[in-house]
């Protein structure tokens, strides 16, 4: 191959120029943005000027944003501020969700095989919990890009006086979103998800609504989140979410994700593309085909000069079987042999040949060959 490609835009997006710009620009300022002399308040404009396009992003208002460190600090937020509700989430959240959500005794709604939550039984979790609940799905998959029915399950929850939380972070970016019409409490957004840096997020708020601090310091965010802003890096989500806003390469993403999953069936092995009959994200496909286990496969694949994942890649560098497919009812097997290809403003259809063609020579190489001669797509 001429050049490796990059096909693991959900892990993380490329830095945009934008963000790059804006981030050298920002970490010329001396002050801190809690200063009030005119260095501070240079620092402060950085901040403030990037609260606002991240409040264009979603529809809200900017004193409603708060930033973190990130997405999984901004979801940690958001169930921290439960005051102790009944929790229920799906089962297919983010660890970051998923792992206080266990610590805490949630509760936890099934997905149907589609990796769509399953409203019905969500709604029987609300009358069970035998109290006002705090809520947390997910807009959009990370691992297969489903987008799910928030709005909805925002409406049969609080018509039971539940609050609301919905990690949009995967979601941000290649659909539209707004809070309002979500109808959620509280909101998780990731810079680099969008092309700005890693190591910044947001928590939206959808109005007055309490925040208990994880961070306690020195009463900045608004008393939200203690620590001196990483302006820079604010800096650089600013201006990623002003260029995220228009969406405007989400039909030709849309077209390049579904040439790559008809040419992956032109091989004629077993193929299973997980939430093919769902609502997805443009840009996401998440696949098993054969008994090769995902690690293998994405080993490979990464020798032939491709990046692609199995899953999250927020797991310390590990490749484990998927939750989210096993969630879907598919056996340990197909779940621990799911990889994810995901795209982005950078990719064109020669990155789907060259992808292919890896794909092809993997599969002569015998890494992930099946015996089952029978061609076959299965729209889970």
């Amino acid at each position: 191959m001429n050049r490796g490609i990059y096909m693991d835009w959900n892990a993380t997006a490329p830095l945009r120029p934008s963000a790059l710009a804006a981030m050298t620009a920002a970490l010329q300022e001396v002050g801190n943005p809690s200063s009030v002399h005119a260095f501070g308040r240079r620092a402060r404009a950085w901040v403030d000027h990037a609260r606002e396009a991240v409040t264009a992003l979603v529809g809200a208002k900017a004193p409603l944003v708060t930033f973190t460190s990130g997405g999984t600090e901004a979801n940690n937020l958001a169930l921290n501020t439960r005051y102790n509700r009944p929790l229920i989430v799906s089962a297919i959240e983010h660890e970051s969700v998923l792992r206080p959500a266990r610590l805490a005794g949630a509760q936890i709604a099934r997905v149907g095989r589609n990796g769509e939550v399953d409203v019905a039984h969500l709604n029987h979790l609300l009358d069970k919990a035998g109290a006002p609940a705090f809520v947390s799905v997910m807009l959009a998959n990370n691992e297969t890009g489903v987008i799910q029915p928030v709005a909805e399950i925002a409406h049969v929850a609080k018509a039971k006086g539940a609050v609301v939380h919905c990690d949009a972070t995967q979601a941000i970016g290649r659909i539209a979103v707004d809070i309002n019409e979500l109808g959620v409490d509280y909101l998780t957004m990731s810079a680099h998800k969008i092309g700005g840096p890693q190591g910044v997020g947001a928590l939206v708020l959808g109005g007055e609504l309490p925040v208990e601090p994880l961070v306690q310091g020195g009463g900045q965010e608004r008393n939200r989140r203690g620590g001196t802003e990483n302006v820079a890096a604010i800096a650089g989500f600013g201006a990623a979410a002003q260029d995220a806003a228009s969406l405007a390469d989400s039909s030709r993403i849309t077209a390049l994700r579904d040439l790559l999953e008809e040419k992956l069936v032109a091989f004629g092995l077993p193929l299973t593309v997980f939430g093919r009959s769902a609502a997805r994200l443009p840009n996401t496909t998440c696949f098993a085909s054969g008994t090769k286990t995902a690690e293998t496969l994405v080993m490979a694949l990464d020798l032939a000069g491709v990046a692609i994942s199995a899953g999250s890649a927020c797991s310390s560098g590990k490749v484990r079987p998927s939750h989210v497919i096993s969630a879907m009812g598919f056996d340990a097997a197909t779940a621990g042999s799911a990889i994810r290809v995901s795209l982005g403003w950078q990719n064109a259809q020669a990155d789907i040949d060259q992808f292919i063609a890896a794909w092809g020579r993997v599969q002569r190489a015998g890494l992930a060959r099946s015996d089952d001669a029978d061609s076959r797509i299965s729209a889970a």
